[in-house]
């Protein structure tokens, strides 16, 4: 066999054998890529995705979408080349397995986490629009769950309102740590509860519950801390003044709050906050309207304009991320609370534009 076709073979067997290592020989890394984007203000699946029953509503257009991720799930290991082109592309970002998923974390684990979040994002967006047009919401603090083995399990119930622990007055969920505290782990411990069922019968009928039961419970110490606790997670419910749902699923996390309350602002007023236009965003939402950041941004951006998006409200905390790679044609617009939110859309909707504050890989 001549020297130079010896040579081409055996390279050509080399180069086989290094992609066949490269498709078996498995690494400890995640991809992150752009996940669709979905329009507050539009429809999925023949639905609306945001419903308000019981107030007037307003026509509205263009676009006020959320963003997401896109992850490959816990039990899924990547191959030396899945990485390889991974890092070489720019639609997709690849990151060590642990970063999504900590702690030996499940993919069940992650997703109901997830949706409890998603599913408090929600709450908090309706919070925060509703304040922010001033219409009042009502909130009370209950239980929203309880550690199994616990003093309080078969005593205290998730959806429990707590009126007050030993006797005092109990205004935040964070009453309810501080109180029981005060205890040494053995003591004894009073709260004052509307039992869950009684609520939510109150609540169909539109009154204010009432009947108040006193449980007692012995406090024990915490895991790795000198202190007492009962072993329930205090919470906020609200009681809103019209029916406001949500209908999107299949999504997770807390990262659509910002835009949910856009888009139930949007609804709720005379007018349209975008004129038209095609915006998108993200950030969390807290009760009272402050933005918060969020994972993902990069991804997002190209999900954002891949889907036609011009704007993008992004929270201050991910700016310098979001302006060190911004795809061409996107705007970033920086924002730290909804009502940031709302001044921003007004100037693009009115093409004020020059003004609008953006963000800085500074």
């Amino acid at each position: 066999m001549p020297r130079r076709t010896a040579t081409m073979l055996a390279s050509t067997l080399v180069l086989i054998a290094l992609i066949c290592a490269g498709l078996l020989i498995k690494v400890p890394y995640s991809e992150m890529s752009p996940g669709p984007t979905v329009n507050t203000l539009g429809e999925v699946d023949g639905e609306p995705v945001l419903q308000i029953k019981g107030r007037t509503t307003y026509k509205t257009s263009g676009h006020l979408n959320m963003t997401t991720v896109r992850v490959t799930g816990a039990d899924y290991n990547m191959n030396i080349v899945e990485a390889l082109y991974g890092w070489l592309g720019h639609d997709s970002l690849v990151v060590p397995h642990d970063t999504l998923y900590p702690d030996g974390k499940t993919e069940q684990q992650s997703t109901q986490e997830n949706a409890e979040e998603f599913s408090q994002s929600q709450e908090s967006a309706k919070v925060a629009a509703l304040t922010e047009l001033g219409i009042p919401v009502s909130s009370r603090v209950v239980v929203s769950t309880v550690i199994k083995d616990s003093p309080s399990q078969g005593k205290l119930h998730a959806g429990d309102v707590i009126k007050a622990v030993d006797g005092k007055t109990v205004k935040q969920p964070e009453d309810v740590a501080k109180l029981v505290t005060q205890h040494k782990p053995g003591q004894d411990v009073t709260f004052t509860v509307i039992p869950a069922k009684t609520a939510a019968t109150a609540e169909k009928a539109g009154k204010e519950p009432k009947g108040t039961e006193e449980i007692t419970l012995t406090t024990e110490k915490a895991p790795k801390e000198d202190r007492a606790i009962v072993g329930i997670q205090a919470g906020t419910d609200h009681t809103f003044p019209f029916e406001i749902d949500i209908k999107l699923a299949d999504v997770g996390g807390p990262s659509a709050g910002l835009m949910f309350s856009l888009g139930i602002i949007d609804k709720l007023t005379p007018g349209q906050l975008t004129g038209g236009k095609f915006v998108a965003g993200t950030g969390t939402i807290d009760d009272k309207g402050k933005v918060g950041p969020i994972g993902g941004i990069n991804m997002k951006l190209v999900g954002a304009r891949n889907a036609g998006a011009r704007y993008f409200l992004t929270p201050a905390d991910n700016c310098k991320s979001a302006a060190s790679d911004t795809p061409d044609g996107l705007t970033l617009v920086r924002v730290k609370t909804i009502d940031d939110a709302k001044k921003s859309l007004d100037r693009i909707r009115s093409g004020d534009t020059a003004g609008l504050p953006s963000c800085s890989t500074g």
